[in-house]
């Protein structure tokens, strides 16, 4: 009977976090934790899917069109998604889900799991287009985002569908490039404390976008993409003091990416340079935006203390997990400053070269 390995890694946020909702780029990449599912083929006319790991069962008939459907539901939704791309499963597979991606931590493995799920579909069924990374992640997007109608972006889908270290042009067009494969002295600091998703990212993205829609009144040719730190004192006091810190942290985020850009363009890394622009970019997170927790705070001090050159939150906040840029080599005290500080796991990481068939 055939056999189907689909691999899908997790992702780390380098530099964007809570701007690819609001058309600004960012910069991603793949890392070294993964989500495998192992598919065999079966004459039951069902997918039946063990999700080992969380000790869960899902069976799925192969011909059901899901006309409603439930809240984070993946699987279901991909499917409706997948039938209108061409690719109409004609027989049932018995799946195995694996992974060493921390759920619900930032690091995104619901969307490695989506990814690796897709990618087996396409594989085992076909599709209309050809099956190109760019392919898998547009399905991902959709599937999850647009068929959900969730207030996330496309960064998950397409840092972990093309993989390695990639900048995100999230405006209409949307464009990516690969600005990178190898990273060295990465590491990820895991909290422990449940991240907040939907509804957090929800309330800040309604905000950023009221104190951009209040500027737009004023100033008609307002662009978000191309205002720079220093109009800041421009538009301020047009705002409602609430406010000011959505549009405030909008800003500079996007000026500390742009900044990372041009050092990830280089022909050597900086990485004190790419580490100190994480340190800034952290500060607008934690202090603007607020998506920070104790346990998170104590990481990044402790990471700093032990001689990262930088470190931030990951992902939509409220908990998760830490992204430290570190000296290569010198990993090992950093990720025991982490786990003397409370995270629950630490680890040094590689950049991935994204999902895949095996």
């Amino acid at each position: 009977m055939k056999e189907i390995i689909s691999l899908a890694p997790g992702r780390t946020c380098l530099f964007g976090d809570h701007q690819d909702y609001l058309g600004l780029p960012v910069i991603a990449c793949a890392i070294s934790r993964s989500i495998k599912l192992t598919a065999k083929q079966n004459d039951t006319g069902v997918f039946k899917i063990n999700m080992v790991d969380i000790n869960q069962v899902r069976i799925i008939d192969i011909n059901e069109i899901f006309t409603d459907l439930a809240p984070r539901d993946y699987f279901a939704s991909s499917l409706r998604v997948l039938r209108r791309n061409g690719c109409v499963p004609d027989f049932g597979y018995d799946i195995t889900v694996t992974g060493n991606i921390p759920i619900n931590s930032g690091t995104s493995s619901s969307s490695a799991l989506l990814l690796a799920w897709i990618n087996f579909l396409v594989h085992a069924f076909g599709a209309n287009e050809e099956i190109t990374p760019e392919f898998i992640s547009k399905m991902g997007y959709l599937s999850e985002v647009v068929e959900h109608g969730e207030p996330g972006g496309m960064m998950d889908h397409y840092s972990i569908g093309v993989g390695n270290i990639v900048h995100i042009d999230t405006r209409d067009p949307f464009s990516f490039t690969v600005i990178g494969t190898e990273l060295g002295g990465l590491i990820t600091g895991v909290s422990g404390v449940p991240k907040e998703t939907i509804g957090l990212i929800g309330d800040l993205k309604g905000n950023a976008l009221m104190a951009i829609g209040t500027i737009k009144e004023h100033f008609p040719e307002f662009d978000l993409n191309t205002t720079e730190i220093e109009d800041l004192d421009k538009y301020l006091n047009y705002l409602p003091d609430r406010l000011i810190p959505f549009f405030e942290a909008a800003i500079k985020n996007h000026h500390y990416t742009k900044m990372a850009l041009i050092e990830f363009q280089k022909p050597a890394l900086d990485l004190k340079k790419i580490g100190s622009l994480m340190n800034q970019h952290h500060e607008v997170l934690r202090d603007l935006l607020k998506i920070t927790v104790p346990r998170i705070d104590d990481m990044i001090n402790a990471s700093l203390k032990a001689g990262a050159y930088g470190a931030k939150i990951v992902g939509s906040g409220g908990g998760g997990s830490i992204v430290v840029m570190a000296e290569p080599g010198k990993e090992a005290p950093i990720v025991e400053a982490l786990l003397a500080a409370g995270a629950v796991e630490a680890y040094a990481v590689t950049v991935d070269p994204g999902s895949r068939i095996e």
